[in-house]
């Protein structure tokens, strides 16, 4: 029932409540650049959603077998040249970055070749944002965040399996996708607005995302509350009263 719970609060979060980009502001960049159509907005969500989910699943395997301190892979290569002591030490974190955005490049350019095969409409809609997702930090951003809570957890039991860390990566490209599609459905409708001259272009696109992330702060709290919810209450055993009668 834990789990189960931790799964749902994950998901929750990733999608509303610590929104990627309207919380954390990272994917700003398609965010802005790619939410003119709805159409395309959705596209661009579900080419990122599919992507963070395989860079999820390679920054997971990559960071428990080979990063981490201790990882058995690591440490088995290590073996050969130090002792099992020493080897067990090795920590490879100080490559997550090279790794991981080796892994969302690679899940990128799948992607690019998937939509040019079967989409070319959409991907020529794309344009020059399709290649951009390898730099979407949003992404970056998920690996890192489940890289934090596998290496940066006091007690190893508390570390992120593969279900929570893919829970965060799907969720997160919902969120992404959510806001996005908000985004572009309140532009195309402000296409049809009299906007006063001064906030025409990216002023105005920059404070409608404003009022949007605020709006989104609405969803605070709703995870603790959920989780008291949730969290069954322990139960009170009942005394018999003594008899002190003599």
């Amino acid at each position: 029932m834990s789990y189960l719970i931790d799964i749902v609060l994950i998901a929750l979060s990733a999608a509303l409540i610590n929104n990627f980009v309207l919380y954390y502001f990272v994917g700003i960049c398609p965010f802005i650049g790619v939410s003119r159509k709805v159409e395309m907005a959705f596209g661009m969500g579900c080419a990122v959603t599919f992507v963070i989910s395989i860079a999820a699943i390679m920054s997971w395997t990559i960071t428990t077998f080979v990063l981490m301190p201790g990882a058995p892979l690591s440490a088995w290569v290590a073996g050969f040249f130090v002792s099992s002591e020493s080897a067990a030490k090795i920590d490879l974190t100080i490559l997550s970055y090279i790794v991981y955005i080796f892994a969302i490049a690679s899940s990128v350019q799948f992607v690019e070749m998937y939509v040019r095969k079967f989409f070319p409409l959409l991907y020529k809609s794309f344009g020059v944002f399709l290649p951009l997702i390898t730099t979407n930090c949003a992404i970056l951003f998920a690996c890192l965040k489940i890289m934090s809570n596998i290496v940066g957890v006091d007690d190893p039991a508390d570390a992120w399996d593969l279900g929570r860390s893919l829970t965060l990566a799907v969720f997160g490209g919902v969120g992404f996708t959510i806001a996005i599609s908000i985004m572009a459905g309140i532009r195309e409708e402000l296409e049809l607005c009299d906007i006063p001259k001064p906030f025409k272009g990216a002023a105005i696109t920059l404070i409608t995302g404003g009022i949007l992330a605020m709006a989104f702060m609405g969803f605070t709290g709703v995870d603790s509350g959920l989780k008291k919810a949730m969290t069954p209450a322990p139960s009170i055993e009942m005394k018999a009263p003594q008899n002190t009668a003599q």
